[in-house]
This record gives C-alpha cells, structure tokens and sequence, in this order.
C-alpha cells in the first residue's frame, strides 16, 4: 500500500506536509531538510523540483529555485541525493515539479526512478488531466506512484469532481486565486471556499496550499480540511536559518503544537 494513502487511513486531521527547494540552500542540503522535516514532526515531505519558470510560485519559491538552479541542481542529482534516503526517512515523499524538466529526462525514466528511490507521489501542476488521463495515468500506476491534482476558488464543481476522479493521493487546494507566499490571517471568502468543498464529500482527501504560515492559519485551514500545505515560510525559514536542522524542527514544533 503507498504510504500516502497509510498516512490518510491512520490520520485523517491536521495533517502536515511540508515543501522545499531541493538543493537549496546549498547543494547538499536536499537529505539533511528532510531528516529534519521528518523529526520536526510533519507527515508528509514535499521536494520542490527546481526550474526556471515556476509558474505558480511566488517570489520566495522563485527565488530558491534560481539559487539551486545556480547551485548546479538537476533532476540526476537530486536522484543521486535521495539514493538510499528510506534508510532514514519512514513519511511520505512526493515530488512536485513542472512538466519541462521532467520530460527532458523521460516521463517513464522518472517514473522508474522515483519508484526506485522510494518516492510515493507527484505533483504536476502544469500536467493536463486529459494528457494524464491518456498517456500518463497506466504509468504512474505501474510504478506505484500516487497523483495529485490542483484546485482553486476558481474551480467548477463538475470539474472537482472531475479532479477528484482522476486523483489517487490527495486533493491539492489552492487557498486562493494566485501564486504562493506566506500571506496574513485567511478571509472569509477563503473559508466560504472551504466549506463549500468540504461539502461535497469528495472520496479524495484534501490539503491547503498558499497562505499557510504558521499555527493559526494551519489550524484554520485543518477545520474545513484533513490538513495544509506550507511551502513559502517554510523556505524563509531556510533561508534565514543558521542550524538548519534545529530551526526546522522548532518552526515546524511551533506549527503543529
């Protein structure tokens, strides 16, 4: 059974997932902010594949692209530094990165690679349902790969649950219309969305993305959600760390506690 679905039958609230940049801030840093993701407490660990234009991103997750980018970053490394990496990480691991590097290296080659390494899912923003539907949704199967899809406030309810169909791990919600960052509080609005997928009593788990920072937004988005997303902050986090290791754990301690 794929860890991502264990990780949803076992706990269904306040679930966790944390994103950052492989290779930043420096090169070999990708297994080391994993180790300490996974002791800081989160459930699931998110490894942003770099590229030079990350549509959805906002300016924090752009910037750290550029600086892995500069590090000497690619798809080969990052499979050379999580080479071995489930002797020490026991989560969930899912990529999430655009489509262009990945085809560059081959869709079925990442796939087998993935598989080999012990990735559980991906997150291809940029990924047409159909073209998964025709040409990838066999693949991903074969190599026992979960797939997520992205909704917004923006989103159809035929086409959620059109979403909800074609997705194996967990709904990805986008919090609101707009690339990622760290915002202030969430809005009415933003609840009003919430609630109203919640409603809809989608077979797929759900988790919020973009604005999610810290314990209060985390906690609001977990009421009308099986948990959130934090990318940008936690990247600030990073960035601004002098000990990596101790600074994630008590940023993600101080989230989820």
């Amino acid at each position: 059974m794929n860890r991502i679905h264990t990780l949803f039958d076992t706990k269904k609230a306040r679930v966790l997932s944390i994103y950052f940049t492989a290779g930043f801030p420096e090169l070999e840093d990708t297994l080391p902010i994993m180790e300490a993701i996974q002791a800081g407490g989160a459930d699931i660990i998110e490894i942003g594949v770099p590229y030079s234009d990350p549509i959805a991103d906002g300016p924090t997750i752009q910037d750290s692209n550029m600086i892995a980018l500069e590090n000497g970053i690619s798809l080969k490394k990052i499979f050379e530094q999580l080479k071995g990496f489930r002797a020490k990480i026991h989560i969930p691991v899912v990529m999430m990165g655009y489509l262009n590097p990945i085809m560059q290296y081959g869709m079925e080659a990442f796939c087998k690679k993935c598989q080999e390494v012990g990735v559980d899912g991906l997150i291809l923003p940029d990924l047409p349902m159909q073209q998964y539907q025709d040409d990838y949704k066999e693949l991903f199967e074969q190599y026992g790969l979960v797939n997520t899809f992205l909704i917004s406030p923006q989103t159809t309810e035929k086409r959620i649950r059109q979403i909800d169909e074609n997705t194996s791990g967990f709904i990805y919600m986008v919090s609101s219309h707009g690339v990622t960052g760290a915002k202030a509080g969430i809005t009415d609005e933003q609840v009003a969305y919430f609630e109203r997928v919640q409603a809809m009593n989608l077979r797929n788990p759900r988790l919020i993305g973009f604005g999610i920072s810290d314990a209060e937004t985390f906690t609001k988005a977990s009421e009308n959600s099986n948990g959130a997303i934090i990318g940008s902050a936690f990247i600030k986090t990073v960035k601004d760390s002098k000990n990596l290791s101790e600074d994630i754990q008590k940023y993600i301690q101080s989230v989820i506690n």
